[in-house]
């Protein structure tokens, strides 16, 4: 007979959920932004700035990157789980994860609406 302590915490569905959801936003993104570059050809800064001026396409790519970085934590989380055993270690490295992440979801966030 098999024990299982419950711990209350049900990763399992719930990353399994991000990671396809996330990698779905992530593959739809990357179809539009081909075809936005194909027909805008931006070959300087002005080419580059005049693509991601509409709103639509700083939403879209915010939302592209908030996909990454979920995908990201849903991946980093379960290797870290796996593979680091000592509890205080593993809490101190999933907290500089999440840190790191957030600051670059800030840090896009800046560049795009900075343009």
């Amino acid at each position: 007979m098999v024990s299982r302590v419950v711990v209350g915490a049900h990763y399992g569905l719930g990353g399994w959920l991000v990671q396809r959801i996330s990698a779905v936003v992530m593959a739809v993104y990357t179809i539009a932004f081909a075809v936005a570059f194909v027909a805008a050809k931006p070959l300087d800064h002005a080419g580059w700035k005049a693509l991601f001026s509409p709103g639509w396409m700083r939403v879209a790519t915010l939302l592209f990157f908030v996909s990454l970085f979920l995908h990201a934590w849903v991946g980093m989380r379960d290797i870290l789980m796996d593979y680091i055993k000592p509890t205080g270690l593993r809490l101190a490295l999933e907290v500089a994860v999440i840190l790191t992440l957030v600051g670059y979801a800030g840090w896009a966030f800046q560049i795009l609406w900075r343009i």
